[in-house]
This record gives C-alpha cells, structure tokens and sequence, in this order.
C-alpha cells in the first residue's frame, strides 16, 4: 500500500502549494538529506507567525545512525516534501551550545567537557537519552511525542500524520499505529466481507421503506487519517455487524462535484464558498470542518451528533451502540461509556 500514501502526499502538497511557499529562512544544508532543516530557535520565531508542528532531529556530530537517517529516511523526496511542508523541521545539537528559550526559560550547555548534554535534550528525553531521537511538537506545544533510535520511512509515516492531522486528540498513539499500518502495508486479503457504504441519494431513498439512523463520514482523498479510518475502523469486527444492521453507513467526500439534496434543498460544489469543499458538507459541519469528520443523524436526516477527527474502532464501537440503541436519549455520554466499559470487561473474562 505504499503508493497509495505517496498518492495522498502529492495531493496535499498540491492543495497547500502556497502555504509551503510562505516559509522564508535560508534552510541548514546536510548532505543527502533533501529536509530543509532550520536551529530550533529559527522555528521558534516563523511558529510565531505561522503556527506548525515542530520535527526536532537530536543528534551528535558522533552518531553514525542520524548521519544514516540523513541518508535515508530524510532523502526521500516524498516524506522530505511533506516534512518540508507540514513542520518546522529542527536540527538540534545535543552537545551544541545554543541557548535557547522554550515555553518561558532559557536552556543553554552549561557543561565544559567536549560531549557535554545541552538542557533542552535533559528536559526533552530525561534519563533516556540516545541518538538519534525525534521530537514531534505539536498543537502550540500543547503536545508531544518522542521516539528514539534509527526510523526508517514506514516507522516514520504514522508519527507524522498522527502529529498533522491531530489525532493525538481521539486516540492513543499505539493505537493508531496499528491501524496505520494495516491501511497500507498489510498485504494479507480478509476472508470477512468488507463493509457496506452507501452514497447519500442512496441511502436516502432506502430510509423511505426502512428507516434507519445514519452515520456519515466526511472525508477527502488526499487525508490520510481519513483513508486510515475508512479502510480499517468501519470494516473492524468490533463494529461491522452492529453498523450494517442499525445504521446506513454513508461515505461523502468533502470535495464532491456532485448535485446533493438535503432537506428539500439541492447544494451543489462550485467553488462559490472559497474553500474546495462542497455546500453542504459546510452547511452539516456550520462551516467548521475538521478532517474527518463523522455526523451521527437519526431516521430523520437530522443531526444528533458531529464528530470530529480520526476515530479508532475501539472509540467508535461505544459510540455506535450508543446512538444505535437510543441510549443517548435517557443517559448521559460519560454514564454511559463507564458502564460499556464495565460490560465489556465481564464480557472479556468470559
């Protein structure tokens, strides 16, 4: 599945061309490497125009694996593109002797000694020190993961649209991971058939003679926490079964050119909204649309709920029974959720 998200790297690079252009500061030059790598302290001043993730590469003049990485991961010109794009990519001594400010203190290298650690990497890493390790920095700092030793592309890839797309918000890293690699490295076929999706003028005119709730999922082609969602969270065993019989599971891409009727009202994708997304995925989301996004509608086509960001099989599984049995009607979310929780435990043991 590899091609696959090269596609989807291409496209968005495509769609925000102009923001990549926006970037303006004499890159640091290292050799194979095709990142444009920039010191911690240049990143901090563009972020105060321009908020992004931050990648910090930790390395040291001595570390034969981050020259490696250099080499490889970092030439890639597809995983180096979106890097260049979506981070501010830094490259951070951790024997240099920067001061650097961060969150409100100072953090310089008070050491003498030629290898001596500079206190960002202490605060950074703690008592788990090695090299090469990436710092991933996102949402206004407000959120960071580290990981240590060599990455290679596959190791990397999910790190870094787990950091972009904010899923960090829904789900556990780990978890995601997971999935990440079954949408587009497992190779092995399913012996399950996969999950039935509906188009809305479809779904619509089943609901006429059987009457279900709706579940619609908001996505675009090039969002890759969209295609991870889409090819491994509906299709899970957790859910499957239980979405084909109480739900019509609808797929709708945010960017459709297609003709839609929605309450009587036909919306069309012109352009006309400034965005490339369609009329009515703005009118269900109120103009704030977070990718992806999972709109919980009842028999009626109208919204109970809107979801936004990735979300896990595990995360979905309560939320389908949730809405699918009405619970939602005389319980409260958190109730609710502690006692699915109990249920499934006793259920586990069993």
């Amino acid at each position: 599945m590899r091609s696959v998200f090269r596609f989807c790297l291409f496209l968005i690079l495509a769609s925000f061309s102009l923001q990549a252009q926006t970037q303006v500061h004499e890159p640091m030059k290292e050799e194979n490497s095709l990142v444009k790598w920039i010191s911690f302290n240049e990143a901090l001043e563009l972020n105060k125009k321009q908020p992004k993730p931050f990648l910090v590469d930790i390395y040291t003049d001595w570390c034969g694996w981050c020259k490696q990485m250099m080499r490889t991961t970092y030439s890639d010109p597809n995983l180096s593109a979106y890097i260049n794009t979506w981070f501010y990519p830094v490259k951070f001594n951790a024997e240099g002797r920067d001061t650097i400010e961060y969150l409100g203190k100072k953090y310089m290298n008070p050491g003498k000694e030629p290898r001596s650690t500079h206190q960002l990497v202490l605060k950074f890493l703690g008592e788990r020190i090695s090299y090469p390790s990436t710092i991933f920095i996102g949402n206004n700092f407000l959120f960071q993961l580290n990981t240590s030793g060599y990455l290679d592309n596959r190791q990397i890839e999910p790190v870094l649209v787990y950091t972009v797309e904010n899923i960090f918000r829904t789900t556990a890293y780990e978890e995601f991971k997971t999935h990440f690699q079954k949408a587009f490295y497992d190779t092995t076929k399913t012996k399950t058939l996969p999950v039935k999706w509906y188009s809305l003028p479809e779904a619509q005119k089943l609901n006429k003679k059987e009457p279900r709730k709706f579940l619609i999922d908001i996505y675009t082609s090039w969002c890759n926490g969209c295609q991870v969602m889409n090819k491994t969270t509906f299709s899970d065993t957790l859910v499957k079964d239980y979405i084909s019989k109480h739900f019509y599971l609808v797929d709708l891409n945010a960017e459709t050119k297609d003709s839609l009727n929605y309450g009587g009202k036909n919306y069309t994708n012109t352009g006309g909204n400034g965005t490339p997304f369609h009329d009515l995925v703005l009118e269900l989301t109120h103009r704030n649309l977070s990718l992806p996004t999972l709109l919980v509608m009842d028999e009626n086509l109208k919204t109970i709920d809107t979801l936004p960001f990735y979300l896990s099989p595990e995360s979905l599984e309560p939320i389908a029974w949730f809405y699918g049995d009405n619970a939602y009607k005389t319980t409260k979310w958190d109730e609710y959720l502690k006692k699915f929780g109990e249920k499934k435990k006793k259920t586990d043991k069993k």
